[in-house]
């Protein structure tokens, strides 16, 4: 299943908005903020589709019945542009476990790259259901590449994977080597073009640059 949130009007888009805008982008600590507040309201629709189960509270007058999620979750990121988004879902699944995949690109001679995957740091996720976080779907190489790391470390139920903005390219290539019965994708915008070395068009340039400062390695995350 495809969800796309930029569907439907929302304060989201006001976020969307400064996160493209190349200006309001030179301030790194609201770029930061922005990707985080977008991870909330991920999370915050995520939630809508977990397993529930009711608990008793007690109040100072009373006692009151509350559905939770029985779920166990575990938060899945791509160093390092993922990072704020995952900060976001963490905000609202705060007992959750986490899980960091270093993957990057690395670019050959005649411009084409490949995607360098090094470690993962990861509890199990057998019986649990993994949110895997990502700025960008631009080819959708990388997000496959961390989906079969986490699968080495167990079974989930279901893998949600959440990102800003995918291209339709990138969609297409998750739908057909994705099991989809099983994995939910949710974007907040899809944009039509991808060029020759994978940039998303308009996109919003290279979000790990912009969170966190420019790299001097080869690596690139996802346009």
């Amino acid at each position: 299943m495809i969800n796309n949130l930029g569907d439907k009007n929302s304060v989201l888009n006001q976020f969307m908005v400064e996160i493209r805008d190349e200006k309001i982008q030179k301030d790194s600590m609201r770029f930061r903020r922005n990707l985080e507040r977008v991870g909330e309201v991920l999370a915050y629709e995520i939630s809508k589709t977990l397993n529930y189960h009711p608990v008793e509270v007690r109040t100072p007058l009373a006692t009151a019945e509350v559905q939770v999620t029985k779920d166990p979750i575990v938060l899945a990121t791509i160093l390092r542009a993922g990072l704020p988004i995952h900060q976001g879902f963490l905000n609202y699944f705060d007992q959750a476990e986490n899980a960091f995949i270093s993957a990057y690109r690395v670019y050959e001679k005649d411009g084409t790259f490949r995607i360098r995957f090094e470690h993962i740091s990861s509890p199990s996720v057998d019986k649990k259901v993994v949110i895997l976080c990502d700025p960008m779907i631009a080819s959708g190489a990388s997000v496959l590449l961390a989906y079969k790391a986490l699968l080495e470390k167990g079974t989930p139920t279901h893998v949600h994977i959440a990102a800003l903005i995918a291209s339709k390219e990138g969609i297409e290539y998750l739908r057909k080597n994705l099991p989809m019965k099983k994995t939910t994708i949710w974007v907040t915008a899809i944009d039509d073009e991808l060029t020759s070395k994978s940039y998303i068009v308009p996109g919003l340039g290279d979000a790990g640059d912009l969170a966190y400062g420019s790299k001097t390695s080869d690596g690139a995350d996802h346009f």
